[in-house]
């Protein structure tokens, strides 16, 4: 039986996207076909990156997280199923990250409750900010799409608020937001806990121009 460090180092082996300095990732290199390539930034404990790259096997998933601990979740979780469209980066996208990705090459961005850091004086420390939108729309292919759940309603309206002021994004509702999750929602632990609280998501939908 394999150990803890062992099942790590494996998974990470296969598993752990690796970025090289001065070379562009190839996405059909990487994942052994052409097809679509989705991004989400911040997985957490991995249930929507995981549960939607078991629906859907015909698209190609990065999954992103900065802290250590939640990367070592997800590795040990990828080593128990047969994940062939799941890869994990450990990266903080920025200007200097994004030229590692083919510009326009992801077809679909997700970012599943982003902390909304409530303070004001906090608010500069979230993830939605103009320069962050820019670096999106860098990536995403035409028409492609930005997919954002928050329960926080501040954020909510920070993020249809900056979204608004731009011409290369369009909402795909008429408020800029609703509140009924699409037909195959995956609810993840922490929005789960948050409706138990009260705390109902706003969900939002942006296209690339």
């Amino acid at each position: 039986m394999l150990t803890d460090k062992e099942i790590l180092e494996k998974s990470r082996n296969f598993f752990e996207l690796k970025v090289e300095e001065n070379k562009v990732l190839d996405f059909n290199e990487i994942f052994g076909n052409d097809q679509p390539v989705h991004i989400e930034i911040g997985s957490g404990r991995g249930e929507f990156l995981l549960r939607t790259a078991q629906q859907n096997p015909h698209i190609n998933y990065i999954g992103i997280d900065l802290k250590e601990k939640r990367v070592k979740t997800l590795f040990r979780k990828l080593f128990k199923e047969d994940f062939k469209n799941v890869r994990i980066a450990k990266i903080y996208l920025d200007e200097e990250n994004i030229k590692f990705i083919p510009p326009n090459s992801i077809e679909k961005i997700h970012l599943q409750h982003p902390d909304p850091w409530p303070k004001k004086r906090h608010f500069h420390r979230r993830i939605i900010q103009h320069s962050f939108i820019d670096i999106m729309h860098k990536l995403l292919s035409k028409n492609g799409i930005v997919d954002i759940a928050t329960d926080h309603e501040d954020y909510a309206f920070w993020i249809v608020e900056h979204f608004m002021e731009r011409d290369d994004f369009v909402s795909e509702y008429k408020k800029g937001f609703t509140r009924e999750a699409e037909d195959g929602h995956i609810e993840t632990y922490f929005e789960k806990k948050k409706r138990e609280e009260g705390f109902e998501p706003y969900f939002m939908k942006y296209r690339s121009r």
